[in-house]
């Protein structure tokens, strides 16, 4: 099977994001730089978003593109709750993300990274531009994302505390932001267990991007 990880030069995005599963809890994790070609047009970008209380996505790509997908996945979600009397599953909210990329045709420019928790346990899903759909126990995305899966794939063990792997996203975000001049400014974390979306505060990841 051929993942879709590099679309064509006009699709292509300058960010690292990560998703991670961790014991029984999900790590995403992204740097805050949008950039214009060689321009750095926002050093405060978001990148993350909480769709439902149990569930967000990464996001790389256009931004507006990013804004109206993200705000039709909330809605949607939150339609299927109120019809069905329960939280949509991390998997079909990926599936109603693939389904619209796949029927634009790579119409939108954006890449996602799905990442939550619910009565299957923590899972994460690589997402691209044209539908494709595939489950990981930490994936990347964007410019910076061959340097952050070198980080992964050296610190990534099965059964990973909540503290250990975000530590381990700051450390391959930061590497990123090192290596890839579009990877930049800053780092946002969010954690996903069955307590709900959590954002890390910058506090605490800044010691771990600075101490490591």
């Amino acid at each position: 099977m051929e993942r879709n990880m590099h679309p064509p030069d006009e699709l292509k995005t300058g960010t690292t994001t990560i998703g991670m599963i961790a014991k029984d809890c999900v790590v995403l994790a992204s740097d805050q730089r949008a950039t214009m070609g060689y321009l750095i047009a926002n050093k405060s970008a978001q990148k993350i978003y909480k769709i439902t209380d149990r569930i967000g996505a990464t996001i790389a790509g256009s931004v507006a593109d990013a804004q109206a997908i993200m705000e039709l996945l909330r809605a949607e979600s939150k339609l299927y709750e109120i019809q069905r009397g329960r939280p949509m599953r991390v998997k079909a909210l990926t599936r109603l993300l693939a389904n619209i990329m796949f029927q634009a045709r790579g119409g939108y420019m954006l890449q996602c990274l799905v990442g939550g928790f619910d009565d299957l346990g923590p899972q994460v899903f690589y997402t691209d531009f044209i539908g494709s759909v595939l489950p990981d126990k930490f994936t990347a995305t964007g410019s910076g994302s061959p340097v952050a899966l070198g980080v992964l794939e050296a610190g990534y063990k099965d059964n990973l505390t909540k503290n250990k792997a975000i530590e381990l996203a700051v450390r391959a975000i930061a590497s990123a932001i090192e290596r890839d001049a579009a990877t930049g400014n800053s780092i946002l974390v969010s954690v996903i267990d069955k307590d709900g979306y959590q954002a890390i505060d910058k506090d605490t990841i800044m010691k771990i991007w600075k101490g490591r």
